[in-house]
């Protein structure tokens, strides 16, 4: 057995904060690090966000910041978010930490010197929300992107590619003799017939359209794209490239987590950069469904997204992670509705869990004072072996679960065992046995046998519920300290007599029971009111979208002479500043050719810096009267184009035009 084990989860797209279902990754990751740490391996647990791109850009743009203070805000709210519900991550990486993007132009330059990456131009398909390029024959009909069924756009423009077309047979022939690299199956038979098979075309792994992104190294008007950039950080987090070249021996025994609409770049694209860099791949790829509400994907848009912060602070960190990790199949997905959560709640953790615990606390105080009584040898009863072969039975599965990446099934087997021992309860009818003096050491046997099938239930449930384990394990006279955790790990799964420090006391309920009407109620409240925020924040849209619609339908036609009257001419921005006292306006200086400069006051300083439009190429309207505004002459006006959502994009060109061409 390897002493040392990572696990990583993808570092997640800051553009909007996590819901629920978005947790499930993290909270899977943390459940099985724990696991890990547990059985005494060095536990490297990487997660983090992924922040550059056109659609931060865009989202910062939108609401008026600087893509760095826009994603600080987010990857605030998602650390907060991992300290809510216990995520004992060991490094949190940013796509924009400066370590991280040294090392992949490093990565960037390796692999262009030996000739896997090369310049040429896209055109083609691209889909801003996935920010991934298309071939026709990919779209599905209306030209829609397969992934998230949006309209894509055309787009074309320089950039540099990655040979992925090279490492085609390289990766069928990972498939074929590593068949658990990807798992379950079933996305082995995806990748393989969909997409391998059908050949791979080389990759765009850079882009000129925007400029929030690490600049490649030999062509800074160049941005290196998602795919080098996001997945490298995988073993950037390991300090590759260092001198040495190589990666820690800890990725020997490395699992990543994925959800099932990533499987594509991580099965594909990864191995293939990896292979490219000559570097050993991850040893196993777990690619796990979704958290569906009532049969559809969660979306903030549709207003079903959950918080998993106002669960939290409701119900308990580990009441919501029992349900996370419980609720999700191997490989399938898993529906999230507001009676499953409650029902689990009490079904499984106040009435199994809890009432076991609390009753077997409370008859241990209540006929032995608390303490094992010294000069008493318990007796067993007829139902004692029974109990003692379930636990060995149902801990060998829960081991054998983890193994199998059946992390759901490895929970179920514990609350079989739970089920059992609440079971011996009613068998041995212990409150009978208090009654008969001659069948107190049996009275004494029962009582140990709960406890010590509580001890042992509550060091394999730790992982899941860190917090409560902790309390019922105290509550069982138990060390809690990580040396003695592990320890007594090691030895789960095998029958032990019990025994404690201390006197024993009863306890408060470790999951109180619910109200269930109560509770569906104050759930279906919060859902109605984020539908309602939903719709209206769609509201507005849809008017901007009808008034685009009318106004269209009303223009009037136009004679080609009408147009001809227009000088609109290529320009560029030279100069660039903010006009003071006003949160609205650029002030820009453009060069329309021979050195003749324009000066010219803008409405676009809540989508644009000063510092991105120096050097841009944009569309001039030259032939209106001059007027001042904020006692500035404006000689021009910038040709912009309005989204329905209000926001404003310049018309610029894709290509380098010459300064003054004129628009005919």
């Amino acid at each position: 057995m390897s002493d040392k084990f990572y696990i990583s989860t993808p570092i997640y797209y800051p553009s909007n904060k996590l819901h629920i279902g978005n947790s499930y990754t993290t909270v899977l990751a943390d459940y099985i690090a724990r696991y890990e740490r547990l059985r005494g391996k060095e536990v490297f647990f990487l997660t983090g966000t992924d922040e550059h791109g056109q659609k931060i850009e865009k989202k910062a743009t939108e609401r008026h910041l600087a893509p760095r203070a826009f994603t600080d805000e987010v990857v605030a709210w998602i650390k907060e978010l991992w300290r809510s519900l216990d995520i004992s991550y060991d490094y949190y990486i940013r796509t924009v930490d400066e370590d991280h993007c040294r090392r992949v132009q490093m990565i960037f330059q390796k692999l262009y010197d030996q000739g896997d990456i090369y310049k040429g131009a896209y055109q083609g398909w691209y889909c801003t929300p996935c920010e991934t390029f298309w071939t026709g024959t990919q779209l599905l009909a209306g030209n829609l992107c397969p992934d998230c069924n949006r309209p894509v756009e055309t787009a074309q423009e320089e950039c540099y590619f990655f040979r992925l077309s090279k490492y085609q047979d390289r990766l069928l022939q990972l498939y074929k003799e590593r068949p658990d690299f990807l798992v379950p199956t079933a996305r082995v038979n995806e990748m393989v017939k969909n997409f391998i098979e059908p050949g791979l075309q080389d990759l765009a792994v850079s882009r000129t359209s925007f400029k929030w992104g690490v600049p490649v190294p030999f062509d800074p008007k160049h941005v290196i794209y998602v795919w080098i950039d996001a997945l490298s950080n995988y073993i950037t987090a390991l300090h590759y490239p260092d001198e040495r070249q190589t990666l820690p021996d800890i990725w020997q025994n490395s699992l990543q987590l994925l959800g099932k609409d990533i499987v594509r770049f991580h099965a594909i694209i990864w191995p293939a950069l990896l292979m490219a860099l000559n570097l050993p791949l991850p040893k196993k790829l777990y690619a796990h469904g979704w958290l569906m509400f009532k049969d559809d994907k969660m979306s903030k848009s549709k207003g079903n997204v959950v918080d998993p912060l106002i669960l939290t602070q409701r119900y308990g960190v580990d009441a919501i992670r029992y349900y996370l990790l419980s609720e999700l199949p191997y490989g399938a997905d898993g529906h999230f509705s507001n009676e499953s959560l409650i029902e689990r709640i009490n079904i499984n953790l106040a009435n199994d869990l809890g009432n076991l615990y609390s009753r077997s606390l409370a008859m241990f105080v209540k006929y032995f004072a608390g303490e094992i009584p010294q000069d008493l040898k318990p007796e067993a009863t007829a139902f004692d072996a029974d109990l003692e072969q379930t636990l060995v039975k149902q801990i060998s599965i829960y081991h054998r679960c983890f193994k199998e990446n059946q992390y759901s099934n490895s929970l179920a087997a514990i609350f079989v065992l739970i089920q059992r021992a609440n079971k011996y309860i009613d068998e041995t009818s212990p409150w009978v046995l208090a009654k008969q003096e001659d069948k107190k050491a049996e009275l004494l046997s029962v009582i140990l046998h709960l406890l010590e099938t509580l001890r042992q239930i509550a060091l394999c449930l730790y992982p899941a519920m860190p917090s409560s384990m902790l309390r019922i394990l105290s509550g069982l006279g138990q060390a809690t300290d990580k040396t003695n955790l592990i320890a007594q790990f090691k030895e789960v799964g095998s029958w032990h007599n019990f025994s404690c420090q201390g006197t024993l006391q009863t306890s408060e309920p470790i999951f109180p029971r619910l109200d269930m009407k109560k509770e569906i109620d104050y759930l279906n409240g919060l859902l109605e009111a984020q539908k309602a925020a939903a719709q209206a924040k769609q509201e507005p849209e849809k008017q901007t979208a009808a008034k685009v619609q009318s106004e269209s339908e009303e223009k009037q036609t136009v004679e080609l002479s009408d147009f001809a009257k227009l000088d609109l001419r290529i320009g560029t921005v030279v100069k660039c500043e903010r006009v003071a006292k006003s949160d609205k306006l650029l002030h820009e200086t453009i060069n329309i050719g021979n050195d003749r400069l324009l000066s010219v006051v803008s409405g676009i300083a809540r989508y644009y810096t000063p510092e991105e439009m120096l050097g841009k190429q944009v569309v001039l309207l030259c032939n209106l009267p001059a007027r001042k505004l904020k006692g500035i002459v404006s000689e021009a006006m910038l040709l912009t184009a309005e989204n329905p959502d209000g926001s404003i994009r310049l018309l610029t060109v894709a290509d380098k035009v010459q300064d003054g061409a004129i628009i005919a």
